[in-house]
């Protein structure tokens, strides 16, 4: 509340940052923390084997791999900062606050990675002209980039797991405690087999398009690549159960929504039927790439491509919504309220603490109820401002007006064509978070709760969209302006 709000109305905040960060996540596992060590491993059997065309086709996919990561790559991961700051600034304000070395760390390990993958990539030729301990030197090079890769990836999933279960860091506030959390390295444990599986399934999607198709080389790599694959294949189960056993079971329960939509929790049998169906075509096509190479057809590869892909994004969304109604396990409820200012805040108020109010726009006026006296008029959309200033500081993380998980889809679901009343709403909200256990309780008192449905009446009346303060600014709001005022005439007369 003391930041203004961004919101888009129409994907919403939260597809903004998935997005973002599933695209980054496939991109960092699947061409830097699964592939550099591959592609090491390609150089060296190469150098062992005296043939040139392991290391000719190792170089060829490490290029693909330069440009996407050091462009699209990097651009995501800056992304992922700027989105989630503009979104839910607390989160990351009590994140940096806890793992601020962690991430100072982090910062330095990626910049030493950027240094070994332009140095990997650019004396490649160079340093493999020249052979003997030259060539041995530049192996060596492709290990340690490797090396750094994983590291990036464990320190950013220390976070990760602290989100979704911070444990016995909720009473001590001990770094090592955030950093080793219950998930920590289950999490680890399922990221790094996966990563290298990956880059497998990658590595021979582009082997087709490197090799002949009636080159025996071709048979050799994919088979070679896809061994590799199916060697990590077992430690993904593994480590997987490892880790979905660990996740706390209310977060479990939240699963068959975390899968796609509301809509989608009835049938999430179906759904896990679907993705154990969707592994077992990814291993069936590659141990045919491993025994009929010469008979496999690109289109053959470009399953397991495509649902290695999509296995993975859809993961990433599932980690991110089944610790919901909480973006940091049991401290921070999604709508970035600490638990432990909920006291405070349902005796008080929200708007009592809110700096800043979102203007009302033209077009969420239109529909007024008509017969209103001037003073009556003002009056009603003085309480309608009020109760979209709570709705943009306690709803609007995660909901829209009109757009991808919108309020007014969800109450229209719930209540029809009927009138969208103050009782009805207020009565519902006040209660909703024990019949949908993914959301957080309201914050604020039965006051705002009924300003709040003023404002939703409203909005089905104009049937506006509800843009963010980045559209139409912001103003100070006059609760919290007097509040400050007040506190800055008592720090002064205590001074005095």
């Amino acid at each position: 509340m003391d930041f203004p709000v961004f919101h888009l109305d129409g994907m919403g905040n939260r597809w903004l940052i998935a997005l973002i960060a599933i695209l980054h996540v496939l991109i960092n596992h699947g061409l830097a923390v699964g592939m550099m060590p591959l592609v090491a491993a390609m150089e060296w059997y190469g150098e062992k084997k005296k043939d040139p065309r392991w290391d000719n086709l190792a170089f060829q996919i490490l290029f693909v791999c330069f440009l996407i990561t050091t462009t699209v790559g990097a651009l995501t991961g800056v992304g992922i900062w700027l989105s989630v700051s503009l979104v839910n600034p607390y989160s990351i304000g009590s994140l940096i606050r806890v793992f601020f070395w962690a991430w100072f760390t982090e910062w330095l390990v990626f910049i030493t990675e950027v240094c070994l993958i332009l140095a990997y990539t650019l004396t490649w030729k160079k340093w493999s002209e020249r052979g003997g301990i030259w060539k041995k030197r530049h192996i060596r090079l492709g290990f340690a980039l490797a090396f750094f890769s994983w590291v990036t990836m464990a320190i950013i999933v220390a976070i990760l797991g602290f989100m979704m279960d911070p444990g016995n860091w909720l009473t001590d506030h001990s770094f090592w405690t955030g950093v080793l959390n219950p998930l920590y390295l289950p999490q680890l444990a399922f990221r790094t087999p996966l990563a290298a599986a990956m880059a497998g399934i990658i590595a021979m999607f582009l082997i087709l398009f490197f090799t002949a198709k009636r080159d025996a080389f071709r048979n050799a790599a994919l088979r070679a690549v896809g061994a590799w694959t199916l060697a990590f294949a077992p430690f993904v189960v593994v480590a997987g159960w490892w880790y979905y056993t660990s996740v706390p079971a209310a977060m479990q329960g939240n699963l068959g929504v975390a899968l796609a939509t509301m809509e989608f929790e009835d049938w999430q049998t179906k759904f896990l039927q679907i993705a154990l169906f969707t592994a077992v075509t990814i291993l069936v096509v590659v141990q045919f790439a491993i025994s009929r190479p010469h008979l496999l057809p690109k289109a053959a590869l470009l399953v397991p491509f495509v649902a290695i892909l999509w296995m993975t994004g859809h993961f990433e969304r599932v980690r991110e919504f089944i610790r919901k109604p909480y973006v940091i396990g049991q401290y921070m409820y999604a709508n970035g309220l600490r638990v432990d200012d909920y006291a405070l805040l349902q005796r008080d108020g929200i708007l009592k603490y809110a700096t800043y109010s979102n203007p009302l726009t033209g077009a969420e006026k239109v529909g007024l109820p008509e017969n209103l006296t001037e003073a009556q008029r003002s009056n009603l959309l003085h309480r309608i401002q009020k109760g979209k200033d709570v709705f943009m500081d306690t709803c609007s993380r995660c909901h829209t007006g009109q757009g991808v998980n919108s309020i007014s889809g969800i109450l229209q679901k719930m209540f029809g064509d009927q009138e969208w009343s103050t009782d009805l709403t207020a009565g519902t909200f006040e209660f909703m978070h024990y019949t949908r256990p993914f959301m957080p309780p309201f914050p604020g008192t039965k006051d705002e709760l009924v300003l709040l449905g003023e404002y939703l009446a409203q909005l089905q009346r104009s049937k506006a969209v509800i843009p963010g303060a980045q559209s139409v600014g912001i103003t100070v709001n006059p609760v919290s302006a007097a509040r400050l005022a007040e506190t800055k005439r008592q720090i002064k007369g205590d001074a005095q």
